[in-house]
């Protein structure tokens, strides 16, 4: 691959180093009656059968090019459920014929001119992280495929003091951008999930969520311009605080997906590091207590910077309680002031609603960490910290459990409070019962919310089922498809930060209003005439 993470694994989730071996598979497959008593193995990916590339680059761009086996492997998926079947299976005829590193912006106008003249379809590609996918290429009728890897565009060129913003391009990888922000020290504070392995570019595109549970919850809200490469030019906006003239050109390109242009920079918001955080784990005993207190605090204004709150599943699948209680995930954090009197506050406030806070299940004011959502200590004393720490391990016990023939689902949704608790009940319901149509046995439904708004929230659901050898693809598709028709009929975005890429394109059609979707059709025209650009993905 490019620059960026080391030891990346081409199957799954992050590093190969990190994922399970197959003795930690099984023990972990044997918790869940069904599953095989021994783990698929891994395809050596030099053995992998992949298709002859069909393309060959001009002269001038051959050295930008790579055809090698295993870096087209590497670029064929995302990180969906779906991806990790096949590549476990070695299913590599979507593979890209080649992938391009581009070293400069100029790089990028060049090869989208030439996949312009030759009808190349071309995937910008960031970490790859994308579990919906919006990195595959499934369908049209172009003369070949070509990735386009922005990770050596990774560097943090111009920092404004006196704005607090920072000029970045695109590639930056998550741990690289807070690493070249932090000698000034400024940091963005935008940590998604996938931050160690996905790119700016990748947020922007997907207008990803970070670990702000409140206020700044979307890289959004960061962004003061972009700058995109289109096959029918450059496009650069404006640096500005806020601005009223007309509709933002900004918000054509922030979730685009890699279908309107190629973003390479853009101005971003950045802050001062954080010198003071207080924490708290909360407990109850009833779950619609709990999101009445949640919605209370949203509305508060105090802010949170982490407010989580687990159902009794999801707190004992990531190790911060027995199954008993929900728990809520409580903090705050600031540069200049202690948070510890606006944690009381909050604490007052869930306290009304039957919230209690365990012997040890808090922290005051300390140092801010460099990411709320990593390791922290002991989890018997802190079931937040648990949480933290499983957080990170989470998609890695992913990649395991589907190794040991399980069928496992993410999706998220947001939706007004008025309407959550019904939601949350109807997927509880109806998605299990689809799932023990699909798969004949009872699956695993848990449910969580990640980030929380004055006027609604996000919930974002885990199911795990025993699946069928051979079958674990289809059955995850009827168990999504199931997942999205209980989303459209509430009315509930198919997603609230992990993008629509083509897993969510049914609903995504339904969602949006069909004028929106003949401007974003002669948007594309106009941007990409030859239609060359992540076909499939938003609009046909």
């Amino acid at each position: 691959m490019a620059d960026g993470p080391t030891d990346r694994s081409w199957w799954g989730w992050g590093r190969e180093s990190e994922q399970l071996g197959d003795e930690e598979c099984a023990a972990l497959g044997a918790l869940l009656p069904g599953l095989r008593e021994h783990p698929v193995p891994v395809p050596d990916i030099h053995r992998l059968d992949l298709p002859a590339p069909r393309l060959a680059p001009p002269g001038a761009l051959a050295e930008l090019v790579r055809a090698d086996p295993a870096l087209r492997a590497a670029h064929t998926y995302g990180k969906a459920f779906r991806d990790v079947v096949r590549a476990l299976a070695g299913e590599m005829s979507a593979a890209p014929d080649l992938v391009a590193l581009p070293r400069r912006e100029a790089d990028v106008v060049d090869l989208l001119d030439w996949a312009s003249r030759e009808n190349v379809a071309v995937v910008p590609f960031g970490g790859g992280s994308s579990v919906v996918g919006g990195v595959e290429y499934r369908e049209g009728d172009h003369a070949g495929v070509l990735s386009l890897d922005l990770g050596r565009l990774d560097r943090v060129l111009e920092v404004d003091r006196e704005s607090r913003a920072a000029r970045i391009q695109a590639g930056a990888f998550g741990p690289a951008l807070e690493a070249q922000l932090r000698p000034h020290g400024y940091t963005l504070r935008h940590f998604p999930q996938s931050f160690e392995f996905s790119t700016l570019g990748g947020w922007l595109a997907t207008r990803a969520g970070g670990h702000y549970a409140t206020g700044h919850t979307h890289i959004d809200d960061f962004v003061e311009s972009m700058r995109v490469v289109a096959p029918s030019g450059v496009h650069e906006s404006w640096r500005l605080p806020g601005s009223g003239a007309g509709p933002s050109p900004d918000r054509l390109f922030l979730g685009s997906e890699g279908a309107l242009g190629v973003i390479t920079e853009a101005w971003l918001r950045v802050q001062e590091r954080p010198a003071h955080r207080a924490s708290a784990s909360v407990l109850f005993d009833d779950f619609p207590a709990a999101l009445r207190a949640v919605r209370t605090l949203a509305q508060s204004g105090l802010n949170p910077a982490n407010c989580r709150l687990l159902d009794p599943g999801e707190a004992m699948l990531g190790g911060a309680g027995d199954g008993s209680s929900s728990v809520l995930v409580l903090g705050f954090e600031s540069a200049g002031q202690p948070v510890e009197a606006l944690l009381e506050q909050a604490l007052d406030l869930v306290r009304g609603h039957g919230g209690r806070v365990p012997t040890g299940g808090g922290s005051g004011d300390r140092p801010a960490a460099e990411r709320p959502d990593g390791p922290a200590a002991s989890p018997a004393a802190d079931p937040a910290g648990a949480w933290r720490s499983a957080f990170l391990r989470m998609p890695y016990l992913r990649d395991a459990m589907t190794r040991m023939g399980a069928v496992v689902e993410t999706f998220e949704t947001a939706l007004t409070w008025d309407r959550a608790p019904e939601l949350i009940e109807a997927v509880r319901t109806g998605l299990g019962r689809a799932v023990e149509e699909v798969t004949g046995r009872p699956g695993i439904l848990n449910c969580r919310l990640t980030h929380v708004y004055p006027d609604g929230c996000a919930p974002y659901f885990t199911v795990i089922a025993a699946g069928r050898d051979g079958a674990q693809r289809a059955m995850w598709d009827e168990i999504k498809a199931a997942a999205g028709e209980i989303l459209a009929r509430h009315r509930a975005t198919i997603t609230h930060h992990h993008a629509v890429g083509r897993d969510h394109r049914p609903w995504y059609d339904r969602q949006r209003p069909e004028l929106f979707a003949d401007v974003l059709r002669s948007a594309k025209s106009s941007l990409d005439p030859a239609g060359i650009l992540n076909p499939g993905v938003l609009v046909d």
